[in-house]
């Protein structure tokens, strides 16, 4: 095995001699190699004779698709210094112009839109039409930025002083790191790195070591855009490493804003590191997203948005659908639909078409899944369906699962943490809705909500002051999928952070009161009288 494996990498072939779904090609055309450098600051690429390295087999059949130098402190250093030297170039650049590289990036999305929505596929695991939906909201986001470009405005307000004008504006903030996960490894880099770049900051990525490759081919796209419009290194930078260049870069005092998405445990180490040092960071973290069925919801629209939020990227979403909280009028219905309909669940390798699950990230991943399920049994909940390891022909990696269905109570230890893989706890509640509102809010993330009725009352009492305490509360669609023009994030341990669209591009910018007296004395604010 270790000699296929040399082998493979030195080829820059797969360990198996086939390659049924073009993923050799794929790699070509994007500019992946067998073995790939550990950092890039666009232009540059720099250290593949790393002595730490990673090899990154794909989840869906095993095979390696290539493997990854790993940064030294010495190559976090080189990077960093890139990114200030194109900061102090880049701030002074026109916002439209600096929207317009957006814009050309966002073309060359469009233009590799099918290899690298199959890229991520493969290294993820994510159905293919998941992998292609997530390149295309990184190019809706270019689009949204590419507006925004000419609309980064303050205000103005009255001065109480005469002949005194005061008004607000945002400048640059300086060098953004960005830490993304696994399980959406391009568009969440986008939400961060294109409001960033058109207001003005350099950026810092570190994907995920479990999903860099990725990261290396829109690091080839970006150096495209870059060579095209003669513009410097340094302004998109690409550094791979494991949890101690993260570390670096929450507790680096040259980046003044952090932008970390993984789990809360994490989240809490990097808001701990950048908080110590009074700096800002943007955090998106754990969801234990609940949907409410109403005695009054239409089940024929809801049962879609149920189990595609519960088994979509087979439950590694931050939105999936953890709990199903159902009034007892309608619970037996429901859960008799759910058990017709999850054991036809199409199971399989992501880039065949007709797969609805693929396969989890990897067997650690499979690990937890397992680990809760016993748990939530031994504190009395019933497994009414799923939990299997599936080991036959086509699923030998040892990473797909069959999604479960549990019976649970919200108050189960298990239930109240977030497993980040397809389990689905059905939770009941009678009377009235605001007692389905205190379970939804009982635990102590708070990412995204939903609420499925038809009764009006109860859909304003969910999305009222009094209602949903979650960052995204929808009604009549499932907690999973966001559009790129509302701000995305939660409360609670999910971190407060918010990214993509609305106002969020503000965190990348930092606002100044100006005030300016256009008279011939100097009046004092409040009235104050100081002779000299």
């Amino acid at each position: 095995m270790k000699q296929a494996l040399e082998e493979a990498v030195a080829t820059g072939t797969d360990v198996q001699d086939h390659d049924h779904h073009g993923i050799r090609q794929v790699l070509r055309d994007l500019g992946v190699q067998a073995h790939n450098a550990a950092w890039s600051t666009g232009l540059e690429w720099g250290n593949t004779d790393s002595q730490n390295t990673r090899t990154i087999h794909s989840p869906a059949d095993g095979k390696v698709i290539g493997t990854v130098a790993m940064a030294t402190a010495a190559d976090y250093e080189h990077v960093v210094t890139k990114a200030q030297e194109a900061f102090k170039t880049w701030r002074l650049v026109p916002a439209p112009k600096r929207g317009e590289i957006v814009r050309q990036i966002g073309n060359k999305l469009r233009d590799h839109k099918d290899d690298l929505g199959k890229l991520v596929s493969y290294e993820m695991g994510k159905i293919l039409q998941e992998g292609l939906g997530e390149v295309q909201e990184m190019i809706d986001i270019c689009d949204f930025a590419v507006g925004l470009s000419r609309q980064l405005h303050g205000l103005t307000m009255h001065s109480e002083r005469p002949a005194h004008r005061m008004y607000e504006q945002y400048h640059p903030l300086g060098v953004v790191g960005i830490i993304s996960a696994f399980n959406f490894p391009v568009a969440v880099w986008s939400w961060n790195a294109m409001l960033a770049a058109v207001c003005g900051d350099t950026c810092i990525w570190k994907p995920s070591e479990k999903t860099p490759l990725t990261g290396v081919a829109v690091q080839h796209i970006i150096k495209s855009v870059l060579e095209e419009n003669e513009l410097p290194e340094g302004i998109f930078n690409l550094i791979i490493g494991d949890a101690e260049i993260g570390a670096k870069m929450a507790a680096d005092g040259r980046l003044p804003l952090v932008s970390a998405t993984g789990s809360t445990r994490m989240g809490k180490k990097v808001g701990e590191a950048v908080g110590a040092r009074l700096g800002k960071s943007l955090l998106e973290l754990g969801g234990n997203n609940a949907i409410i069925l109403t005695e009054h919801a239409d089940l024929s629209i809801a049962m879609p948005g149920i189990v595609f939020g519960a088994v979509g990227t087979c439950g590694q979403r931050c939105t999936s659908t953890r709990r199903l909280i159902i009034h007892d009028s309608i619970y037996d219905d429901v859960k008799a639909r759910l058990l017709k309909i999850y054991p036809n669940l199409p199971i399989g390798h992501p880039l065949q078409e007709g797969t609805l699950v693929g396969p989890l990230i990897d067997k650690d991943s499979v690990v937890g899944f397992q680990k809760a399920l016993k748990a939530v049994q031994s504190e009395g909940g019933t497994l009414l369906i799923g939990g299997e390891l599936l080991e036959s022909e086509g699923y030998e990696t040892g990473t797909y699962v069959t999604p479960a269905i549990v019976e649970a109570k919200n108050e189960y230890a298990t239930v109240q943490d977030e497993t980040f893989a397809p389990i689905l706890y059905l939770i009941k509640y009678s009377g009235d809705v605001t007692n389905a509102i205190d379970l939804q809010n009982g635990v102590r993330q708070g990412l995204s909500s939903s609420i499925f009725t038809l009764n009006m009352r109860e859909a304003e009492a969910f999305l009222s002051q009094a209602g949903s305490d979650c960052g995204i509360a929808n009604v009549n669609i499932g907690t999973s999928g966001a559009e790129i023009g509302g701000a995305f994030g939660g409360e609670k341990e999910t971190g407060g952070g918010r990214e993509s669209g609305s106002d969020a591009w503000k965190v990348y910018m930092r606002r100044q009161t100006n005030t300016i007296n256009y008279s011939t004395t100097l009046p004092l604010a409040q009235g104050i009288k100081f002779d000299v």
